[in-house]
């Protein structure tokens, strides 16, 4: 096993030097130009779309989840072992510098979000609970590629529902035995996979609508406690602040006695574990934008973007000052979770263990769900098979349970690989469908400019092939009529073939 163990590691850190990085940053420069830095320029309607009121069907029933749901949906898979083990791994490995990187990235990262998940919003169809869709949607519909679709759709099961849920179960049983101290942790460890596996069951065979009212709930109250607690150790620690920002921005560029081949290493791991945590460009966020009932691809878009920036700015921020502060020097410094929990217990006292462990349950617990949506979304994509579905979840259930009592580093450098290969794929696909994402946002930016809430229908891109859900104007208008649609529709069809206007 310590050989696999080895390759993996390899295989991973050359593809993710030679393909990954190169293209991650290449595109995601691209898109922000292309674009006119709308990850920076749209702020305030990304927060102005995130509170928009779900159009309703005919009966005044939601037709879909809402904006914020969806958010919460992402931002619950987003937000979990990348933002506290994740980083603290970073920081062991790449040094402060490495936060750096990460910070980059989200803001790079963020164009790529937008452009992903406008198009899952564009090619999302109907199902029972609302909408689905995602890149292996786009990609059969819009590239007209169903073997590219299928190929993503297999390697995200693998990587979301399975690996990475697995790894949170891991860190959530770890987390629990570490703070309660017992001398044998086996009876506990199966004790801890077992709830999490039963509770996992009540919420996932409840459908995405029970998923997002959980995710609804978790999210705030996670992300608010783990910010309150991360900045009572800034504040106890308020004097070192300014020496841990210099450290942030020094060593990220290979000043001191970071210089050669650890300089790389250093932007390496910030990537990695950024993508990890944040999810800009993956591929995994536009399953879950395009569960929601919005009146144009673009609010989306938006949306998704903001949840990269609360992953990484807040979240990710929080968990480096935590560490920054309260351990000066990181020499032989543990990875993970466990210097999270050390940085906190030298600032807090040993309560904070126990704190920890509750937000670490709740930061991991919604992940699984949020991944566990992802693969489903993606089973239904190559197969409506109730039987593989079922089955499906049984297997996730099982995927918990073995997660919580199995050593993790052969998952986690698994998973890495196959990120980075899931990344790869979905790249490239909006990469060749950027195009229509920067119509959309022509639009939508131009309906602004007239005062008007944008909406988008199938007539204002009669040229593209694949679009299913906004065919009709009463799926996503809300209280706008059909004759009033129209007539916006017609006045706004010109202006969506070339360029966005920056």
């Amino acid at each position: 096993m310590d050989a696999v163990n080895d390759w993996l590691l390899t295989w991973g850190d050359h593809l993710w030097t030679w393909i990954v990085l190169p293209v991650v940053v290449g595109l995601g420069a691209y898109f922000t130009i292309r674009s006119g830095v709308v990850q920076f320029r749209l702020i305030p309607e990304m927060f102005r779309t995130l509170t928009d009121k779900t159009p309703r069907t005919a009966d005044g029933e939601p037709q879909s989840v809402s904006a914020f749901q969806a958010f919460t949906i992402s931002a619950a898979s987003r937000v979990g072992v990348g933002n506290i083990a994740g980083v603290g791994t970073a920081i062991a490995v790449g040094g402060p510098g490495a936060v750096f990187w990460m910070w980059l990235m989200a803001f790079v990262g963020g164009a790529s979000s937008f452009i992903e998940s406008s198009l899952g919003q564009l090619f999302k169809i109907r199902d029972a609970d609302g909408f689905r869709g995602g890149p292996a949607y786009y990609m059969q519909r819009g590239l007209r590629s169903r073997w590219m679709g299928v190929l993503f759709a297999i390697i995200l099961i693998v990587c979301f529902p399975f690996a990475f849920s697995s790894l949170q179960a891991n860190t959530i049983a770890d987390t629990i035995t570490t703070t309660a101290d017992a001398e044998d942790n086996t009876a506990l460890l199966w004790f801890i996979g077992l709830a999490l596996t039963v509770l996992l069951g009540l919420v996932i065979f409840g459908g995405v609508r029970r998923i997002a009212s959980v995710t609804q709930l978790l999210v705030p109250l996670m992300a608010f406690a783990y910010l309150i607690l991360g900045l009572a150790v800034v504040i106890m620690n308020i004097d070192r602040v300014p020496d841990v920002i210099g450290q942030i921005f020094s060593e990220a560029f290979g000043f001191n006695e970071v210089v050669g081949a650890t300089f790389g290493y250093i932007v390496l791991t910030g990537v990695k574990r950024g993508m990890f945590s944040n999810e800009a460009g993956l591929g995994s966020v536009p399953n879950a934008s395009a569960t929601a009932a919005v009146t144009h691809p673009t609010k989306q878009g938006l949306v998704q973007t903001l949840g990269v920036y609360f992953d990484t700015f807040f979240i990710c921020s929080i968990t480096a000052f935590i560490i920054l502060v309260s351990v000066p020097d990181l020499t032989d410094a543990s990875k993970g979770i466990s210097l999270t929990q050390g940085a906190l217990e030298d600032s807090l006292g040993s309560w904070s263990n126990t704190a920890l462990s509750v937000i670490i349950f709740l930061l991991a617990f919604s992940s699984i769900l949020g991944n566990y949506y992802y693969g489903y979304s993606n089973i239904e994509f190559i197969t409506g098979s109730k039987v593989v579905l079922n089955a499906y979840r049984v297997l996730t259930m099982l995927t918990v349970l073995g997660g919580s009592v199995v050593a993790a580093d052969l998952v986690w450098n698994f998973a890495d690989g196959i990120m980075g290969l899931m990344a790869l794929i979905n790249l490239i696909a909006i990469g060749l469908l950027s195009g229509l994402a920067f119509r959309l946002l022509k639009d939508y930016t131009r309906q602004r400019r007239e005062g008007r809430d944008p909406v988008f229908t199938r007539d204002l891109m009669p040229d593209v092939a694949g679009i299913e859900c906004w065919e009709d104007a009463d799926t996503v208008t809300g209280p706008m009529d059909l004759d009033d649609l129209t007539a916006e529709s017609h006045k706004h069809r010109d202006h969506l073939h070339g360029a966005p206007e920056i």
